[in-house]
């Protein structure tokens, strides 16, 4: 069937090599595994890290999901191994299919066309939706760390309108009647999240290496940070807060999975990088599994001296890591995290927006997107168009979203596409079992069914709200592709051509 025509991964390859102008290959494993750490650690563990540990419960007492408790560190081995599954396929895809595309482009020459849409669809809630809640819980932390200094921003210029339309707290709520009306709506605006969104977005468009250059820095001030509340808050620890250990046994650590999978999706993100990485047969393996391992590690670390440190409780805040030092006395301590967590966000919205660009280009550059959204800047070799083009709708959304709705929409997306990912893997070694491997899945069998199975089995951890979201969201996809894509595929294109006489 057409809608399953799969494309050959010989044009990938030329695609690739023969276009002009075409994307400069700059990044190394070292370069890669930065930027891991940048896109891995942060929103998950300078924020959801506390829901996950402590829950969500509205202010009628609701219990929206449950909490893992000190348990959380087993919620974090169980997604490494889950993502750890995922990682190996996406290792040996991304050594034979060297492509910007990440997920889509490996699910386009393995499972076919309409597969690598609706993978590509899903992707951007992954990237996209997601990067607007990293903005507004940037925003939440840099007025924070502001009001530190004696800076207080007016709280209608610090919070959104949805986000005020949804809070339960009565201080929030009152900002629907103090704050400025325009036409009679109130202007209810986050200007930090939108700020820090065109200033990462104008970072981006001066190419791939400064991006890199600036990431590094930032991950290195976010693991000194890190460095620093695990020493201090290992000497502080309360035994006693170990206990109950899993208060609300595995329900509570899978629900806290599934909203910390949120932290994981960056590895997704370097395969992004293909395009512009050297001698990718070999260095996206290496940075896609070592930064997994790394990043995993990390979070088990913090997780341990965080559930020690304080009840479980106490940290359902925003900023959990901040509240727990702020609760055991370590005042001075809570505000140098807080700056630290300002710099490790702001990573993860440049390699978020970084890889967003990147799967809008594969997919243009095949036909399913207009051509305008392929174009490369001839001068920073950066698909400049879907780059300003992610910034402006990232900007104007997280001006005014409420981010507790996008972390689940983004993880159902990626759990989806990582599943994809893990079947095709099956699919081509069953499909071309002789084609040339550089990296290899160990198991075949047993990891990619496994992993797909595992993703499923994660997503079952998500509210039915994502579900319907999910639903929503796949449906105006398929309605794009059905009215768009179909009929400008170039893959199409080129097989009706070779088959009219």
């Amino acid at each position: 069937m057409s809608l399953f025509r799969r494309k050959p991964i010989v044009a990938a390859e030329a695609e690739v090599e023969g276009s002009e102008p075409h994307m400069r290959r700059a990044l190394g494993t070292s370069d890669l595994l930065m930027l891991s750490i940048g896109a891995v650690i942060g929103a998950g563990i300078f924020s959801s890290l506390g829901t996950a540990a402590a829950g969500e419960i509205l202010a009628d007492g609701t219990v929206v999901r449950y909490g893992a408790g000190p348990a959380l560190i087993v919620s974090f081995v169980l997604l490494a191994a889950v993502c750890g599954l995922a990682a190996l396929c996406y290792a040996e895809l991304a050594s034979m299919i060297p492509q910007a595309g990440s997920a889509y482009a490996y699910s386009y020459a393995t499972l076919g066309e309409i597969v690598a849409w609706i993978v590509g669809w899903a992707l951007v809630l992954e990237y996209a939706i997601g990067n607007i809640a990293v903005a507004i819980a940037w925003g939440g932390y840099f007025d924070s760390l502001i009001s530190g200094f004696g800076v207080d921003l007016p709280g209608w210029m610090t919070h959104g309108y949805w986000v005020v339309k949804a809070s339960a707290d009565p201080k929030v709520l009152a900002l629907m009647d103090t704050a400025p009306r325009l036409f009679g709506i109130p202007v209810l605006v986050n200007i930090p999240a939108f700020a820090i969104v065109a200033a990462i977005t104008w970072l981006l468009m001066l190419g791939v290496k400064e991006s890199a250059r600036a990431n590094n820095i930032m991950v290195i001030v976010k693991l000194a940070v890190l460095t620093l509340f695990v020493v201090v808050g290992a000497m502080h620890i309360n035994p006693a807060n170990y206990h109950p250990f899993a208060p609300n046994g595995f329900r509570g650590i899978h629900q806290g999975a599934a909203i910390v999978f949120f932290a994981y999706i960056g590895f997704d993100a370097i395969s992004t990088a293909a395009e512009e990485t050297k001698d990718p047969q070999r260095t996206m393996p290496r940075g896609i599994l070592g930064g997994l391992a790394v990043c995993t590690l990390i979070y088990v670390v913090v997780g341990f001296v965080a559930t020690g440190l304080v009840p479980y409780e106490q940290l359902r805040a925003s900023d959990p890591l901040a509240r727990a030092l702020e609760v055991a006395g370590l005042s001075t301590v809570s505000w140098i995290v807080s700056a630290g967590a300002v710099v490790s966000m702001a990573a993860v919205l440049l390699v978020f927006q970084y890889g967003q660009p990147r799967i809008f280009y594969a997919m243009a550059r095949d036909g399913l997107l207009p051509p305008w959204a392929a174009k490369i800047h001839p001068k920073t070799q950066v698909p400049w168009v879907t780059t300003l083009i992610t910034g402006v709708v990232v900007a104007l959304g997280s001006l005014v979203a409420n981010d507790a709705a996008t972390y689940d929409l983004t993880n159902i997306g990626t759990l989806a596409a990582f599943a994809v990912v893990c079947v095709g893997v099956l699919a081509l070694r069953i499909q071309e079992p002789n084609r040339p491997r550089p990296f290899r899945v160990p198991f075949v069998w047993a990891v990619t069914l496994g992993g797909a199975a595992s993703c499923l089995f994660v997503m079952k951890g998500l509210p039915i709200s994502a579900w319907i979201g999910f639903a929503v969201w796949m449906t105006l996809g398929l309605i794009l592709y059905f009215t768009y894509g179909v009929r400008h595929s170039v893959l199409r294109r080129n097989a009706d051509s070779r088959n009219t006489p």
